[in-house]
């Protein structure tokens, strides 16, 4: 085994001491929020919680658990990002597939038309106008299908469908197989790594989306971000504080962490694909 001269040796310890440095930067403000959530009324007014819980109590978060708003908007939320993705990648896969395509008709032309929106946008105010013009505004479905697309996740899984091999694919067409069949049976099952890493894209960016719902949303179909946002700016103004069980930013925490509890399950379960779907998909060969 080859001995690490030392300028190597020195590297090494300096890359682990500033990705530890990194990673606890990383985490701090999760352990922060967590003790903000479970520390007492006292010590988060007079901002005593640093580290650990301070007067550990469950106020908080008994609050957030027993408040039927909060789970309208978080089903809201789940509601949204299951169906939203599914909507996403049915047009992801679909267009990338036909954009992977030599043979398709004005493909060139309908490639550039896709990267030219990456460029070029009409703006966030002539987009909301024309959803109001559909009638998108605080209509669920109509919602999905309006933010449905990115022209990035759809670059990057044509550019992993146009690796495949032709081969594989003009065997398949000799035996009898159709358009379907070869994206069922032969693109999707060989592109797991980079549909897994644009289904993540896709599910994280509905989760945390707050813009686009809080100007076409209202009522009953908010989101859990629009609902904690309206929550925050009603303590800030003042209303209802001496109504609650605890301090308000340790409920903010508790909504918070509840928030995140989903993701930090699922996020470890597919992050094995990113490095592969992303390095796959975003290279040509």
């Amino acid at each position: 085994m080859k001995r690490m001269t030392l300028s190597e040796k020195v590297f090494k310890i300096l890359a682990y001491v500033l990705l530890t440095i990194f990673a606890l930067c990383c985490i701090y403000p999760l352990i922060f929020t967590l003790s903000t959530a479970l520390s007492s009324e006292e010590a988060v007014n007079y901002s005593q919680v640093y580290l650990w819980p301070v007067g550990l109590q469950f106020d908080a978060l008994l609050y957030v658990v027993r408040s039927a708003d909060y789970w309208i908007a978080y089903s809201n939320t789940i509601f949204f990002t299951f169906y939203g993705t599914i909507v996403c990648m049915f047009i992801a896969i679909t267009g990338a597939y036909a954009l992977s395509k030599k043979r398709l008709l004005w493909g060139r032309g309908f490639n550039f038309l896709l990267v030219l929106t990456m460029w070029f946008n009409a703006g966030m105010v002539p987009t909301y106008q024309n959803f109001l013009r559909f009638g998108i505004n605080n209509n669920r479905f109509g919602y999905l299908i309006a933010l449905g697309f990115s022209a990035y996740n759809i670059v990057l899984l044509r550019n992993y469908f146009s690796s495949v091999p032709y081969e594989i694919e003009e065997a398949a067409t000799i035996d009898g197989a159709n358009e379907f069949q070869l994206l069922t049976k032969i693109y999707l099952p060989m592109s797991k790594a980079s549909i897994a890493t644009v289904t993540m894209f896709y599910a994280l960016n509905h989760w945390n989306s707050y813009a686009w719902p809080r100007l076409l949303l209202s009522g009953d179909y908010q989101p859990l971000q629009v609902y904690m946002r309206n929550f925050i700016s009603n303590q800030l103004g003042g209303d209802g504080a001496t109504n609650l069980p605890a301090a308000p930013n340790a409920i903010q925490s508790a909504m918070i962490i509840c928030s995140i509890i989903p993701i930090i399950i699922i996020y470890p379960q597919l992050q094995k694909y990113f490095a592969a779907g992303v390095n796959l998909g975003g290279v040509k060969e």
